[in-house]
């Protein structure tokens, strides 16, 4: 599933491909696309006709649209300041296991997986939900243009400014879980996922099941830090791909996958002591970690 860097590339081609733009058509070539917007496909299509896109979001691994409605009054007599007032709608998006939106040329070919397509007043470049799973999905969140009320119990994440290290740390060690437990969830710091979560208790040296109550403010401090470096260094390589599912919005596939430390390199030495990474089942998935760098604890909690 995308994580905070992919939700974030994918956030930045949207910046540049359809903000500013105006919708002129939305079709929806599958219902579960859409399945997120309870009054249904319908109102979904009319919901965004002739809405402006103001600006693209994100929160954690949540990304949403800022819209603009048609003014019903000469666009002269609109204040400046009043460019996204509130009340105005967006269009969230969750990309799920295998979600893509891509800015592609009007006229090019339908993608196999193609869920949704929106077209603009220009006649430009269009913008499509592809998803072969459809795990993802896409609903309009009235009034939610600064800030959707399906987004609003999501944590900060490290890479926005408005994240404050200080609180996230008391909380942290105020948890009676484990470490990887407390960092994937995202009610405590958004935009973590399994991926970087192992990256950064490698780099910080500590092991998925450490008790958070045994943590030291240091320790805290130094993971935390970890995910930001981490996740920030994945963000400059576009990403981590390991398959066609994950790309840009111009179809780019991320790289960061070349510098990955632990995930998925079970077997292989680790770059920093030369011991075997290990995998372990987790939560239904895997953890990756060195077990000369990252001792177990001796009492650990899962």
């Amino acid at each position: 599933m995308p994580e905070l860097p992919e939700v974030e590339v994918v956030r930045r081609g949207l910046e540049r491909g359809v903000v500013g733009r105006v919708i002129a058509a939305v079709d929806v070539h599958h219902p579960r696309a859409v399945r997120r917007h309870g009054p249904g496909a319908a109102d979904f299509q009319a919901r965004l006709v002739g809405q402006r896109i103001v600006a693209a979001r994100r929160r954690g691994k949540f990304l949403w649209l800022a819209l603009q409605a048609p003014p019903v009054v000469p666009p002269s007599l609109i204040p400046q300041a009043s460019l996204l007032p509130d009340g105005q709608d967006a269009l969230v998006a969750h990309l799920g296991m295998s979600g893509q939106l891509l800015v592609v040329p009007s006229g090019s070919p339908d993608q196999t997986h193609l869920r949704v397509r929106f077209t603009f007043a220009d006649d430009g470049r269009e913008l499509r939900f592809v998803d072969q799973r459809t795990f993802g999905g896409l609903a309009v969140a009235a009034g939610g243009a600064q800030l959707p009320a399906q987004v609003a119990h999501i944590a900060v994440d490290p890479l926005d400014p408005a994240f404050e290290l200080e609180p996230v740390i008391r909380r942290l060690r105020a948890r009676r879980t484990g470490l990887k437990r407390a960092l994937l969830d995202q009610t405590l710091v958004s935009g973590i996922g399994n991926i970087y979560a192992d990256e950064a208790l490698w780099a910080a040296q500590l092991h998925y099941a450490r008790p958070t109550e045994t943590m030291t403010r240091t320790q805290a401090h130094r993971v935390l830090g970890a995910a930001a470096t981490v996740m920030s260094a994945a963000l400059d390589a576009g990403g981590t791909s390991f398959d066609r599912l994950y790309v840009s919005t111009e179809g780019v596939s991320g790289l960061f996958e070349r510098s990955l430390q632990v995930y998925g390199r079970a077997g292989r030495p680790c770059a920093r002591c030369g011991d075997t990474i290990r995998r372990d089942a987790f939560m239904n998935r895997s953890s990756y970690t060195c077990p000369t760098c990252q001792p177990p604890p001796r009492r650990p909690r899962w």
